[in-house]
C-alpha cells in the first residue's frame, strides 16, 4: 500500500508558543474532502524515560501530583531533553536529579510517539543498569517520591491500571517481555 499524505493544509497559523511547547491551528480539507481545523501541539524537547532495574530485578518508581490530571501518578523517572542534545546525556541527568542513581549500562529500549493525534512529541525509553546510590536533586516544581520495588510488583501495577503514565506503561511491559525471553 502507497503511504500518502490525504491531508491538504490551507493555511497554518501559530497560536501560542512558550519554552517548551507550540500550539499551531491549520486550516485543512480533510481526507473526505470536508474543511476543517487541525491543532497541532508540537515539543521541543524529547520526552525521556528511564527503567531502572537492579541486579535483584527491583526497580525504582517516582510518585507526584501531575498537574493536567489532577491526580497523583506513579512512574518511571522521566523529564524532557532538548532535541539538539543526546537523549542518553538527558537520561542521565534526570536519573540522577530525580533518584539520585547514576548507572553503568544504558540500552535504549524503546521509541514511541506519545499522542501522535495532535503531537509530534518523540518519547525515548533507556534501561538504567549497574547502579550506584546518590543525592537526588528534584528541579524546584517537582515534589517527587521515590519508591525502590521488586520489578513483578511495578508489573503489577501496569496490570491493575494503577500506573497509566504512557511511558511507564510501555517500559515496564517493555521489561516484562525482555525478562520472559531471557535478556534479562
Amino acid at each position: 500500500m502507497e503511504e500518502h499524505n490525504p491531508w491538504i493544509t490551507i493555511e497554518s497559523h501559530k497560536i501560542y508558543e512558550n519554552n517548551w511547547i507550540g500550539l499551531t491551528e491549520h486550516n485543512v480539507i480533510n481526507p473526505s474532502g470536508g474543511k476543517g481545523i487541525y491543532g497541532e501541539v508540537h515539543f521541543k524537547n524529547y520526552a525521556i524515560g528511564i527503567m531502572v532495574l537492579d541486579e535483584n530485578h527491583n526497580t525504582w518508581l517516582v510518585g507526584q501530583y501531575r498537574f493536567p490530571l489532577k491526580a497523583y501518578s506513579w512512574e518511571i523517572p522521566e523529564g524532557g531533553g532538548p532535541l539538539e542534545s543526546d537523549p542518553l546525556e538527558s537520561a542521565q541527568r534526570e536519573l540522577l536529579e530525580e533518584t539520585g542513581l547514576t548507572a553503568i549500562e544504558w540500552i535504549e529500549i524503546q521509541r514511541m510517539h506519545l499522542s501522535n493525534s495532535v503531537s509530534n512529541e518523540l518519547g525515548i525509553i533507556y534501561m538504567a543498569r549497574a547502579l550506584t546510590h546518590g543525592e537526588s536533586s528534584p528541579e524546584e516544581t517537582e515534589e517527587l517520591v521515590v519508591r525502590k520495588l521488586p520489578f513483578d510488583e511495578a508489573y503489577q501495577m501496569v496490570v491493575n491500571g494503577e500506573i497509566t503514565d504512557s511511558m511507564s506503561v510501555a517500559a515496564i511491559l517493555k521489561t516484562k517481555i525482555l525478562i520472559l525471553e531471557g535478556h534479562l
